[in-house]
């Protein structure tokens, strides 16, 4: 996992050299007006033999980056790198820890995209109540491990195992959740959208999908400073992206929707105190987005 991370502090968390991973640009990493794309990028070191990189045996990939910023992936970069792992012989694993379990709104984040990879990783809110739980699915015909093969002293969680059957029968026996969610979603845009705009100074911008959302912000520190006053207002956030500049959302897929928009105007309020304590805005507050 330390490996795979692009996040220079959790990086330097093991204290060894991490081996056996390769880094390449995420969807975006190229500005718009450059000829080149990420799946273009990637493509180019597969192909060249003298690139240095050796075919990989998996390409792992999340649908949106939580703690690399709330980058979101396109559906047809989904799609290009699901054709590009089948073309180069490599397995496709989609990260789904935080974006599955209904958090874009489908069960899984990789669903409207059409595709379908070859080992999926679920965890944290599997459970349906906060239990540790993780989940690898695959492929059935990479079941090659026989009885006994794979062993350790880490078994399943039972208790959590009842929690989530009966969160998969009270939430995923029909479609209402996805459509609470992407509802939920449209609204959350909407606010953190204008709060962007009525906060210039800021040099804000809302990202994200279903009900993981950010708000950047090209300020040093402010992202932080921000989650922080928010803390002392009663609201828990956290910042993410290489240099803690996004604010990130990221609320109870059930939550009702006066108490989603409640916690988004104390984050509001505290921006606006912190951009005060920093002598870049007035004290008089105009509250964004009145209408959602």
């Amino acid at each position: 996992s330390l490996a795979l991370t692009g996040n220079d502090m959790k990086r330097g968390g093991g204290g060894v050299p991490l081996q056996y991973a390769t880094s390449m640009p995420y969807d975006g990493f190229f500005d718009d007006d450059q000829a080149i794309g990420a799946i273009d990028y990637l493509r180019m070191f597969l192909a060249a033999e003298g690139s240095g990189l050796d075919a990989p045996a998996a390409i792992i990939v999340e649908t949106v980056q939580g703690e690399g910023g709330v980058n979101v992936a396109s559906m047809e970069f989904l799609r290009d790198l699901r054709r590009t792992a089948t073309e180069y012989g490599a397995l496709l694993i989609v990260d789904d820890i935080q974006m599955g379990n209904g958090r874009t709104g489908k069960y899984f984040s990789w669903e409207d995209a059409g595709i379908q990879p070859d080992i999926v990783c679920i965890s944290k809110s599997i459970s349906g109540y906060g239990l540790p739980m993780a989940l690898t699915l695959f492929r059935k015909d990479l079941d090659i491990w026989g009885p006994g093969e794979h062993n350790g002293t880490f078994r399943g969680n039972n208790p959590a195992f009842v929690t989530a059957t009966k969160t998969l029968e009270t939430f995923w026996q029909d479609d209402a959740l996805t459509r609470e969610v992407e509802s939920k979603a449209v609204t959350l845009c909407h606010r953190l959208e204008a709060i962007a705009e009525e906060y210039p100074e800021a040099e804000a911008s809302a990202r994200g999908r279903g009900l993981i959302q950010g708000l950047h912000s090209g300020v040093e520190g402010l992202a932080q400073e921000t989650i922080e006053e928010a803390f002392r207002r009663g609201v828990i956030a956290e910042t993410s992206g290489p240099t803690s500049d996004v604010v990130k959302f990221l609320p109870s897929l059930t939550i009702p929707e006066d108490e989603l928009l409640r916690g988004v105007k104390i984050v509001e309020e505290s921006l606006h105190h912190v951009l005060v304590e920093r002598g870049l805005r007035s004290k008089v507050m105009a509250t964004a987005g009145r209408q959602a």
